[in-house]
């Protein structure tokens, strides 16, 4: 089953800081746990960050689902400048409510001058059918409160004019 989900917000800050902040900062800062989400600790085998496919590993703390460590392998699939970021977040090292894999979308339009439309977009990826319902509600209430607090973690990020990690 594939569930897809979108939230919408606005940033006022250049084109590039809204297109390259998530992707390009330090993702402990824009994944930083919520419920059943850990928060993630940091990345190895990132070397090449940020250029389509290349791949990081992530790793996350302890949390009530897991005994903390590394969690997924993430993956730049596409990458339009300061337009469009397609990435996969797959390789679960936890069982993930019978989910495969994640792709997000990134999508950055400016509006005007500092006034950047950002549409943030997850499709979820689910293999056991028994699961399908339960899958459904996960994407459609919890993962839309997460995706809404990323969008507010990089909101600050862009405030504050967090500094990149990669190119």
């Amino acid at each position: 089953m594939i569930t897809k989900i979108k939230v919408e917000t606005i940033y006022n800050c250049s084109l590039e800081r809204a297109f390259k902040t998530p992707i390009l900062c330090d993702v402990a800062k824009v994944h930083t746990g919520f419920g059943i989400m850990p928060k993630v600790t940091h990345c190895t085998e990132d070397e090449n960050w940020g250029k389509p496919g290349h791949i990081k590993k992530v790793f996350v703390a302890k949390s009530p689902t897991f005994a903390g460590g590394e969690a997924s392998t993430d993956k730049v699939l596409e990458r339009i400048e300061n337009k469009y970021w397609k990435i996969e977040v797959s390789d679960f090292k936890s069982w993930m409510l019978g989910f495969s894999k994640f792709v997000g979308e990134w999508e950055t339009t400016e509006l005007e001058p500092n006034k950047i439309r950002i549409e943030y977009t997850y499709t979820l990826y689910s293999d056991v059918a028994l699961l399908y319902p339960l899958n459904w509600f996960f994407t459609k209430t919890f993962w839309r409160i997460y995706m809404k607090r990323v969008l507010e973690n990089v909101r600050k990020m862009v405030n504050e004019n967090e500094p990149y990690l990669y190119e």
